[in-house]
């Protein structure tokens, strides 16, 4: 821990750094595919929609031995459709049934306490219509918009709106993700889902307002030097809130997953499942998109600016000329050594000839 702390304080101070911005291209072209498959998989395989949305019965039975396999050919058999049977806590089994009516409520009921031996009066059941499926999904439908105007308007007065529409475009990418997972994986789409929808809005935007808050606060005065450009300040944010975001994320990831694996996998509680799966994912896409999507896509919308391009040539112009006056330090370096090389060594004293004294005769 001592370790990932000395990390994050160099990555703070901005001693070493890693080049997000620099590999955005290669971030863009993941989040696309992943984007594309999770698309293609909504397409093709569809949502598993529970009967909160299209209507349907749930059959509640006493605590029984009859197994969950057992019990989806029970009731297979008696309504002539596919059956979502959980287990639950106490061994009671939860049956549901889509698209039945009144009438073939009844008839169901009446076959389920013949297969499973007992009274019918035993066994609950409750009928929802497809017209409250649909009031679920208005306003849900209905809530995602408005939050996401909200967002936009908030991060506009807040920030700029370029900021907003970059944190708008990573929303919009953890929801297309998030859904497609549930379309690929066939978990059913339950009020709990849309709940866990919409808490992973609030979850991505944290991540990027604080690498959107730092930012702005280092570029206050950016056209007034000329060491940094835009992206430079923009991946030493990202690099600044980077442990930060990782520990946050994780803290976050880890009941969720308890849900998710131990709740819904391991003890067989499914009806966790509908709104874990959508927090693992949603935040687990949140954290990738504040840091690769949406502070990338704002350096390249900023660095379409014509001052902040004046200020890259400015940049770009004082490093060259640094790169030259050291390039040529180094040159006269070289030669002055090779200069101090060539000099003969001089061994000894020089023997100097002495004219004889006295007089000629």
């Amino acid at each position: 821990m001592s370790k990932l702390g000395n990390l994050g304080a160099r990555l703070h101070r901005g001693e070493i750094s890693y080049d997000f911005i620099g590999h955005r291209k290669i971030w863009y072209g993941i989040s696309i595919l992943i984007t594309i498959t999770a698309i293609v998989g909504l397409a093709v395989r569809g949502l598993n929609m529970g009967i909160d949305f299209q209507g349907g019965a749930v059959f509640t039975t006493e605590k029984t031995s009859v197994s969950v396999s057992q019990a989806e050919e029970y009731a297979k058999d008696a309504s002539g459709h596919d059956a979502v049977v959980q287990k639950l806590g106490n061994g009671t089994l939860r049956i549901q049934i889509a698209g039945m009516d009144t009438q073939q409520s009844d008839e169901i009921k009446n076959k389920l306490a013949e297969d499973f031996k007992v009274d019918p009066e035993k066994i609950g059941a409750d009928l929802v219509g497809p017209s409250w499926g649909d009031q679920i999904a208005n306003k849900a439908w209905q809530g995602l918009a408005i939050f996401m105007v909200l967002v936009v308007i908030y991060l506009a007065i807040a920030f700029e709106w370029r900021m907003a529409i970059a944190a708008l475009v990573a929303l919009i990418h953890d929801i297309t993700i998030t859904v497609g997972i549930y379309a690929l994986v066939g978990f059913e789409v339950t009020p709990g889902t849309v709940i866990g929808l919409l808490t992973i809005l609030g979850y991505s935007l944290y991540d990027t307002v604080v690498v959107f808050d730092s930012l702005k606060e280092q570029t206050k005065d950016i056209t007034k030097q000329t060491r940094w450009t835009y992206s430079d300040i923009a991946n030493r944010s990202i690099n600044g809130t980077l442990v930060r975001s990782i520990n946050t994320t994780v803290v976050a990831l880890l009941p969720v997953a308890g849900l998710l694996f131990i709740g819904g996998g391991f003890l067989g509680a499914g009806t966790l499942n509908d709104i874990s799966l959508s927090l693992f994912v949603g935040l687990a896409a949140g954290a990738y998109s504040s840091i690769f999507i949406a502070t990338p896509l704002v350096a390249d919308l900023k660095e379409r600016e014509p001052q902040m391009k004046a200020l890259r040539k400015r940049v770009l112009a004082k490093r060259a000329q640094a790169a030259a006056e050291e390039e040529l330090a180094e040159t006269r370096g070289t030669a002055a050594d090779g200069a101090e090389d060539a000099t003969p060594a001089v061994v000894g004293p020089r023997a100097t000839r002495r004219r004889p004294s006295g007089k000629r005769r």
